[in-house]
């Protein structure tokens, strides 16, 4: 495992999934970038563990698993968030923020490295696949080919953004896409709003 480059995944990530400010400049964007929702204090967790989503996920994906997520050297990170990475193959990789102390998941991310040359097609397949059974795993209703259908949508609608989020039922998907260096497919949980009578209505 190459450390040097789980910490430039998730680099990319934190900076590909903070959204521009529309009204600032080029260079006062790059200057403040904002906090990408999960790194907000108090943002929602998954209820689950990154181990209880590996054994659930992997079972019920047994042709997709993903290895054992390991853990990021975090010096510096002043976001109090456990990061964690796992390497499905030479060009796309699992990875996770965590929340320190209950160890509940704040996000989860695929992400695949672009290689130019013949198994390019093959290995942005294998990457589409990933992502599409991480979709099902939140969406079980979906089948394959409707999660294929939805993940090719959000991929065209965020093409060449580097932030681009939907939100379907209570989780937003992200779609990180910084061209030949890396395109990153991330789901994270929503907070949603109670519904709470109007005290003027009977």
């Amino acid at each position: 495992m190459n450390k040097a480059i789980f910490t430039g995944i998730m680099l990319l990530v934190t900076l590909a999934t903070a959204p521009a400010q529309a009204d600032a400049g080029p260079q006062d964007r790059a200057e403040h970038m904002p906090t990408a929702p999960y790194l907000l204090a108090g943002a929602p967790t998954f209820d689950m563990t990154i181990g209880q989503f590996r054994e659930k996920y992997n079972a019920s994906n047994p042709t997709l698993t993903i290895p054992e997520y390991r853990a990021i050297d975090n010096r510096g990170d002043k976001s109090n968030l456990t990061r964690a990475a796992s390497k499905i193959n030479e060009n796309l990789y699992a990875s996770t923020a965590l929340e320190q102390g209950t160890g509940k998941i704040r996000t989860l991310q695929i992400t695949w490295l672009p290689v130019p040359g013949p198994e390019e097609e093959s290995a942005r397949d294998k990457a589409r696949a990933y992502m599409a059974a991480l979709e099902r795993f939140f969406e079980p209703t979906l089948n394959e080919e409707q999660s294929l259908k939805r993940l090719d949508e959000l991929l065209s609608k965020g093409k060449g953004s580097r932030y681009f989020a939907q939100t379907e039922g209570a989780v937003r998907y992200v779609i990180a896409d910084n061209g030949d260096k890396g395109l990153t497919f991330a789901i994270e949980p929503i907070k949603l709003a109670m519904n709470t009578p109007d005290p003027g209505q009977k």
